[in-house]
């Protein structure tokens, strides 16, 4: 567990279920976890849409020992040990959760922004605390944070929003295009009152059914074999808004930009700590909030990309507590205790076990960007382009059947595997990657799932970082496109001409990793997803059971294409 601190000389008190106006005149509730005993305290808030008293479920400390997806929602943190170094822990429920009053505006409304400004401000109000709020929590609890200091309340003075994902669409719901079981998940955890569908008001009831028709009817999206999915689109839109509201969106557009953190980061203005692992269950939906939230900040920030905790972080996630303890304790106490002082950017390096310190990311200045060439035979080659005459890989695919609530009823797909040769020195990768695909179709469309492996001399497997893209979505934004980078539009789906040759650039979530000398990097290729049945072999970067994709419905052969166009 994380330590008390060497001032810590508080026990903690809990006030329950007090009412917080805010400006509308609807009240939502509150937990205030603070120091026992007189005076003014420095505050932090954690709004969860997941019910504020499950929150002392954290007291469970060991007993829950690691991470566990039962308590996923548990994101507020250690309220004991932040009343124990002298804050106050303020759990609110947000907006039409739990007991709160009001209507539940659907996943990451834009309501929730200015409720946040209301909170802060009440919060350092309260004769309990001194005028200096910040913010924190995991994920869901650490977007809200995102979205209030876009607000810029005057009294919160910094916040920590670690694991939380900056982009709705990109990060969480279509990797790629490719729509992902965890957006099903919303209406299971959050106790929602009065909850609607957004579709159901953005459109008129012939519009919203025809909506329904076409992406029950589209046999590529495959909606319309699963009993989830159907009975989803198939009832009330109110009946399972979160689901239904993601599902009648498959392009991105102004429902996800709205929702998006993304769009407000650069009027942030209160310092910033980002954080997630690599290498884990951060890969398919938290780790871009951190990687490629950090340049869209301009206020002062730190980033940690901190050692990779398999199989999820803790509850209450005590790992980052000391660490944030000094950073609280600089911007609301303002204590020097030489935080500022250190590189802004650290990163856990796989293979070589300890961290590394920058004062950017990504390590631009430090890289040297290494090119890997698909060769015939399996073969991955560094600066070594294939031959003329390199014969493609094919790839065949018969259409899975999607699966929400359990486990792969469709037999495991093919896959195509290259591999390096072993590296005879170290090998550090530490940032970004990108694959840049030559690839034909039989059909109209397709989906790319790219798993990157570390591979040691036994041949035991270390899954690394994924990458997804559905052929359809291909187009790129060439503005907002690195090399390392490529972004893409998801607005306008156009189909492949079948046989016909294109080139799909395919983002590849970072890593941090030391290939030692005997390892290989491998790099996979799949149409779909698949959990095999060892839970030994188990792959975090998948995260099967909560971010496992819907797989294409038509079947369809791919050949990857090895010699230049």
């Amino acid at each position: 567990m994380a330590q008390k601190g060497e001032n810590a000389s508080h026990e903690m008190t809990i006030d329950r279920d007090v009412a917080v106006p805010l400006r509308d005149g609807t009240q939502v509730l509150a937990n205030v976890h603070r120091p026992d005993g007189p005076g003014e305290f420095p505050a932090l808030v954690s709004m969860t849409p997941y019910c504020k008293d499950i929150e002392e479920l954290a007291y469970l400390g060991p007993k829950i020992g690691r991470f566990n997806l039962e308590f996923a929602a548990v994101e507020g943190g250690d309220s004991e040990f932040w009343a124990a170094n002298g804050y106050a822990h303020v759990v609110v429920e947000i907006r039409g959760t739990g007991n709160s009053e009001g209507t539940f505006q659907g996943l990451l409304s834009p309501q929730e922004a200015p409720d946040g400004y209301d909170v802060v401000e009440w919060v350092a109000a309260q004769d309990w605390c001194d005028g200096n709020v910040g913010m924190i929590g995991l994920s869901y609890l650490g977007i809200t944070q995102f979205k209030t200091a876009a607000e810029r309340p005057p009294h919160l003075k910094a916040i920590a929003p670690l694991h939380s994902f900056i982009d709705l669409y990109r990060d969480m719901s279509y990797h790629g295009g490719i729509p992902s079981r965890v957006m099903f998940s919303g209406h299971l955890l959050i106790p929602a009152r009065n909850a609607f569908s957004t579709a159901e008001k953005e459109y008129d009831a012939d519009e919203l059914r025809s909506r329904v028709h076409a992406v029950l009817t589209d046999e590529g999206m495959n909606f319309g074999t699963n009993p989830f999915l159907v009975s989803t689109l198939c009832s009330a839109p109110e009946t399972r808004p979160i689901p239904f509201d993601g599902l009648i969106h498959p392009e991105d557009g102004p429902y996800w930009r709205e929702r998006s953190a993304v769009e407000r980061l650069e009027e942030i203005e209160v310092p910033t700590f980002l954080g997630a692992n690599m290498h884990a269950h951060s890969v398919p939906v938290h780790l871009p909030g951190a990687a490629n939230g950090w340049s869209k900040i301009s206020a002062p920030k730190k980033l940690a990309f901190h050692e990779c905790n398999w199989g999820g972080v803790n509850r209450p996630w005590y790992q980052y507590h000391d660490e944030l303890l000094r950073w609280f304790d600089h911007w609301l106490k303002g204590e020097e205790n030489g935080i500022m002082g250190e590189p802004p950017v650290k990163i856990w390096v796989r293979g070589r076990e300890e961290y590394r310190y920058a004062e950017q990311w990504p390590l631009l200045e430090d890289t040297e960007w290494t090119r890997f060439y698909l060769r015939e035979g399996g073969r991955l080659t560094q600066d070594e382009p294939p031959a003329d005459d390199e014969a493609p890989a094919r790839l065949d695919y018969e259409p899975a059947l999607p699966v929400v609530l359990a486990q792969p009823i469709s037999p495991p797909p093919e896959k195509l595997s290259y591999t390096t040769e072993s590296f005879e020195t170290d090998v550090e990768v530490v940032g970004p990657l990108a694959l840049y695909l030559q690839a034909s179709l039989t059909g109209d469309d397709g989906d790319f799932i790219i798993s990157v492996r570390d591979v040691d001399p036994d041949g035991v497997e270390f899954p690394l970082s994924r990458g997804w893209l559905r052929a359809s979505h291909r187009e790129l934004d060439e503005e907002r496109s690195e090399e390392w980078r490529p972004y893409h539009t998801h607005s306008n789906p156009t189909p492949v001409k079948a046989n016909e040759r294109y080139e799909f650039a395919i983002e590849i979530r970072p890593l941090a990793n030391l290939f030692k000398a005997g390892h290989r990097l491998k790099l996979e290729i799949q149409p779909c997803d698949f959990q095999g049945p060892d839970p030994t072999t188990y792959d975090w970067t998948q995260f099967w059971g909560f971010v496992q994709h819907i797989p294409y419905g038509k079947p369809v052969s791919y050949e990857v294409h090895h010699e230049p166009n």
